[in-house]
């Protein structure tokens, strides 16, 4: 189930089951172990799912890039 906002293309949010289908690569075990941990996007518990916002996810995706010769700063 994703939760949809009206004025933007993309969803708002995600359940982590789906967040595969958004960001390939992405495993909703890998966010489920982070979020054990104290780690990872925020997420949020609506009855028994957990969802994340896309933005946050986005954030937590693109906050260590890897930097090479070639890569600006």
């Amino acid at each position: 189930m994703e939760i949809q906002n009206s004025s933007r293309a993309k969803p708002l949010m995600v359940a982590r089951s789906k967040v595969e289908d958004l960001f390939p690569g992405l495993n909703g075990k890998t966010l489920a172990n982070k979020l054990s941990q104290g780690l990872g996007p925020k997420a949020y518990r609506v009855g028994r799912k957990i969802y994340y916002r896309v933005e946050d996810l986005e954030a937590y995706l693109t906050q260590s890039p890897i930097l090479t010769s070639e890569s600006e700063a």
